[in-house]
């Protein structure tokens, strides 16, 4: 290769790295200042870095056969910045794919016709009131992720607010532990900001956001109104009750108003799945379920595969990452082969996700079995689905199928969608939908299928967790380009 080729490669990667810089603080403020938040076909673009954007504009060649032009997502991002915008989700990269396929032109005249409803809007723009209080009740894996998910979307406009933490201990010492938890995690990688400590108050100050730490044995030892703390969402994250009696333990403190379990919940609690029956959360839900990571995983595909195909029955098989529950080493579980040595073994072990399905999707109840296989992983599991279907399909329809219902479906948030035969689980840490197929893995003969769908069972589902929270408390965003 010639000094010259490789200097004009050398020379194009630097102005495209030069551009995405430029992008950085037109993302941010759009999102602090007009409420936008911006993404490439789904990614998220705030506070990502450059390589990320870039590496986000090479993904585009997947989906639409060429690479996007980081030049064209300057000038959306520069144009959309003088229309002044109201509060929104507006996916760049697909309106700046719609852009180059008309043949370019003038971007103002673009975007006046494809976010019309928005633009101007942004002194009009409805806040929706005071931020609505959030407490987290627990502090473990789940807790500590919906903690950093909701710190980072405190800026832009999300009302939602971590006010406190309710935490059994308060020993000497006890903060500086819960700070470095937070600070760093093993799996996720070091918290993205700073984190400060008010040891007279016992309160983490957390990238600006003050976060009071309650030490109670009980819900009954709580007044959140002792720190200012009113109509509370409570999220239990400790997972010591499942039913309504002992969650609604929570309704009785002062300042609380509601509770959101991040498990399964018992008896006539809904179990929610964002995505497929959050429209069915009312005002007189005061105790609410967030299902399990595999129901939340699984549930989104088995409706598009419903959907389109229609379900006779199924097995699912769900190849778990080991959890906290678990023994590190052989001892005494009252739960079947769970006491023996998580990082060790194999353990197959019960699931009731598959029964759990019927909750959100009422139409595939008594259609599907399950068992679960945990495995020496500490985070990302796989659910293989062997279907039968009522229609006959071939492997290139279904994954056209389902890469399109992870792109442009209602479901987009929650379905993911990857075509290479090199990924692995830790391929998927930190993904934020609730499943990703892996479309090199699907087996299709007539109308038997094998989907594998691969979920963060910690970071995808504590997503789906924060996602319930901003129904609750009525954040809702108008999203652009509207499907298609």
């Amino acid at each position: 290769m010639t000094d010259t080729k490789l200097d004009t490669y050398f020379n194009d990667w630097q102005e495209r790295e030069t551009t995405a810089e430029a992008m950085i603080p037109m993302i941010g403020r759009l999102y602090r200042k007009y409420n936008v938040v911006t993404s490439i076909f789904g990614r998220a673009l705030v506070n990502r870095s450059v390589i990320r954007i870039l590496k986000d504009h090479r993904f585009v060649r997947q989906v639409e056969g060429q690479e996007l032009d980081v030049r064209d997502t300057h000038l959306l991002l520069e144009t959309l910045l003088k229309l002044q915008p109201g509060p929104a989700h507006v996916d760049v990269g697909k309106l700046a794919a719609q852009y180059r396929k008309q043949g370019g032109g003038d971007m103002e005249a673009f975007l006046q016709k494809e976010v019309a409803p928005i633009i101007g809007k942004h002194n009009e723009a409805d806040k929706g009131g005071e931020p609505q209080d959030v407490v987290l009740y627990g502090f473990g894996r789940i807790g500590r992720l919906v903690a950093r998910i909701l710190v980072e979307k405190a800026g832009g406009g999300s009302l939602l607010r971590l006010r406190a933490v309710v935490v059994r201990g308060g020993k000497d010492g006890d903060l500086e532990k819960r700070a470095s938890l937070l600070r760093r995690d093993s799996v996720h990688g070091p918290f993205s900001g700073t984190i400060s400590i008010d040891h007279d108050n016992k309160a983490l100050i957390v990238n600006g956001n003050y976060i009071q730490f309650i030490y109670a044995n009980s819900p009954a030892e709580v007044d959140y109104t002792q720190y200012g703390i009113k109509d509370a969402l409570v999220v239990d994250n400790t997972g010591i009750w499942r039913d309504e009696q002992g969650l609604g333990q929570h309704l009785a403190c002062p300042g609380a108003a509601r509770a959101l379990l991040t498990a399964p919940g018992k008896g006539d609690i809904k179990n929610i799945v964002y995505g497929i029956n959050h429209g069915e959360l009312t005002s007189e839900d005061k105790i609410i379920s967030a299902a399990s990571c595999t129901t939340n995983a699984i549930v989104p595909v088995l409706k598009a595969m419903n959907d389109q195909f229609g379900v006779v029955s199924g097995h699912v098989e769900t190849v778990h990452a080991y959890t906290n529950d678990q023994n590190l080493i052989d001892n005494f579980h009252k739960g079947d082969r769970r006491g023996r040595s998580a990082p060790l073994n194999m353990v197959l072990t019960e699931t009731g996700a598959a029964k759990a399905v019927a909750k959100a999707l009422p139409e595939l109840a008594g259609k599907l079995t399950g068992n679960a296989i945990r495995v020496p992983t500490p985070n990302v599991s796989m659910a293989i689905l062997n279907l039968t279907l009522e229609k006959n399909t071939d492997v290139e329809a279904l994954n056209k199928y389902l890469s399109w219902s992870a792109l442009y479906s209602p479901m987009q948030k929650q379905i993911d969608f990857i075509d290479s035969a090199e990924v692995v689980s830790s391929d998927f840490v930190g993904n934020r939908h609730a499943g990703i197929v892996d479309g090199k893995a699907t087996i299709v003969n007539g109308k038997q299928v094998v989907l594998y769908v691969w979920y963060d069972n910690e970071f995808g589902y504590s997503c789906q967790v924060v996602r319930i929270l901003q129904e609750i408390a009525n954040v809702k965003f108008a999203y652009f380009p509207a499907d298609r």
